[in-house]
């Protein structure tokens, strides 16, 4: 379904672009924090979550990439731009689903235990109201717009929230149990859900059938 020209007010593209490099920045941000104090604290679930933060800045540069193309070119075909923004999401699920089976895996095999979790509740705490609200915003946009791709960006970051409750489950698990290895079935279980989207998000460039009545949003 294409976007109908009268939705896209300019108060809407400026909301959206604005979602868009809130995503970016924060998640560079985010993941470079979580990097070296993952690294500092030898948490690779820290860690790992921060690499998925830079995965996330993928879908974000898309999405950001496709409503500059829209802002100056507002007489083209919109749906152009959002099909390549879709197979973007799509690639960063799957570059995230790789990238957390080889942390679980890492994890099993050495059966390594992180000096401390501490950071780690507190960036998930963080990270889960900001995931939240970015939703919450993108969602609403999306709706507004009538834009496949940024539902798809909403969902990419519904991924972010449910990474962030893993790592505050696995940070404190860890701090009451000891046991090292309690992020490695959470991160198993994300790895198929950003399988799952990535899947999901090229399908929807195929068919061209996703809209926000048909359940995009999930």
């Amino acid at each position: 379904m294409k976007t109908n020209s009268a939705e896209l007010t300019p108060k809407l593209l400026k909301t959206a672009l604005i979602l868009a490099m809130i995503t970016v920045f924060y998640n560079l941000i985010e993941g470079a924090v979580s990097v070296i104090l993952g690294y500092s604290d030898e948490t690779l679930s820290l860690f790992g979550f921060g690499v998925d933060s830079f995965v996330e800045v993928l879908s974000g540069i898309g999405i950001w990439h496709m409503l500059v193309r829209i802002k100056r070119n507002g007489s083209e075909n919109h749906d152009d731009f959002e099909k390549t923004a879709l197979k973007i999401t799509g690639t960063s699920f799957y570059i995230l689903t790789v990238g957390l089976l080889i942390t679980s895996i890492y994890n099993i095999i050495t059966e390594h235990k992180p000096e401390t979790t501490f950071w780690g509740i507190v960036i998930s705490i963080i990270s889960i109201y900001t995931m939240w609200l970015l939703i919450r915003l993108k969602l609403r946009v999306g709706k507004e717009m009538n834009s496949r791709a940024i539902i798809a960006d909403a969902n990419c970051t519904r991924t972010c929230l449910y990474l962030s409750v893993i790592l505050l489950i696995s940070s404190l698990g860890y701090q009451l149990t000891q046991f090292g290895q309690i992020d490695s079935i959470g991160a198993l279980a994300i790895a198929w859900f950003a399988f799952k989207e990535g899947k999901e998000s090229f399908e929807k460039t195929k068919t061209g059938s996703c809209s926000c009545e048909e359940g995009c949003e999930k």
